[in-house]
């Protein structure tokens, strides 16, 4: 029988949901879920390295500073922090690499603001499918030639997506993702703007993955959300069953790698941010009246 301090009010209230992001990453969402009266719970699976070919990666930014390169394609908020720190090395700002005759594109919504809060405009993304998918499906036919650093373990769908479509695609490899906790030596330490750091000052409670494990084999954990697919394999591979924890996917390629490694997905946020993560849940809750 259910506890009665476990019963739920329709919606998030009271739910206890799972973030599968470090602290920073997830105090947006975590913010939110509060607001709401769910209780946020914090597992770091993953980090970011700096990439191990430093080399590749310099040679990339130079031609892009040189004006080689038509397009900057970005596909993730971490690709900026490397560029903050290379800005940094160079003594100049993520700005000035990029000469104004360079347009950026990007994938989502939390990308764009990160890069216009560096001083970058963004010419090119998606408004409905936020995601590589949606990117191609607004990229014009004909040559072009595009710089795309990205993630060691990134999909290849992206580049040749826009080869298909005559773009000569340059691809480095930006930075590593690793289980957490990265190596002290080789973790980014560049932070994004203040102009899109989160100012909350209650800190989400994070939890280790025994702690994580205890909880969701005693079923009090309603909801864990993973933002990547590399989050759903860290998951598949820490809990043998989520049991009555219901799994949220950030964006389909994550809910296709939950489905590829045997956890049902309860839901796809169609939108990476808070308000479309929540809605996600929303989602899944508003119909199973007070029983999680």
């Amino acid at each position: 029988m259910q506890h009665p301090e476990r019963l739920k009010l329709n919606g998030l209230a009271g739910r206890r949901v799972l973030i599968t992001r470090t602290a920073d990453r997830a105090r947006p969402l975590a913010s939110r879920l509060r607001k709401l009266g769910a209780e946020p719970l914090v597992l770091p699976l993953i980090d970011f390295e700096r990439a191990e070919d430093q080399a590749s990666l310099d040679a990339g930014l130079d031609q892009l500073s040189a004006g080689n390169f038509d397009w900057l394609l970005i596909s993730s908020t971490t690709t900026v922090r490397v560029l903050l720190e290379k800005a940094v090395g160079r003594n100049t700002t993520v700005a000035r690499l990029v000469p104004s005759g360079t347009r950026v594109a990007t994938i989502g919504p939390s990308s764009r603001q990160v890069l216009e809060a560096v001083g970058l405009t963004v010419a090119l993304a998606p408004s409905e499918l936020q995601s590589a998918e949606g990117l191609l499906g607004q990229w014009g036919q004909g040559p072009a030639r595009v710089f795309l650093p990205q993630a060691d373990i990134a999909a290849p769908n992206l580049r040749e997506g826009l080869a298909a479509k005559g773009a000569d695609v340059t691809t480095v490899i930006a930075y590593r993702t690793v289980d957490y906790p990265a190596r002290d030596e080789l973790r980014l330490t560049a932070e994004l703007p203040s102009a899109v750091a989160y100012s909350d000052p209650v800190q989400p409670l994070t939890v280790s993955p025994e702690e994580a494990k205890t909880a969701v084999h005693a079923g009090t954990v309603d909801a864990v959300v993973a933002a990547s697919p590399s989050a759903a394999r860290r998951i598949a591979q820490l809990f043998p069953t989520l049991r009555t924890c219901r799994f949220i996917a950030i964006g389909r390629p994550t809910a296709a790698e939950a489905g590829r490694l045997g956890i049902t997905v309860a839901a796809i946020a169609k939108e990476p941010t808070p308000d479309g993560i929540v809605a996600a849940l929303e989602s899944v809750f508003a119909n199973e009246g007070n029983l999680p």
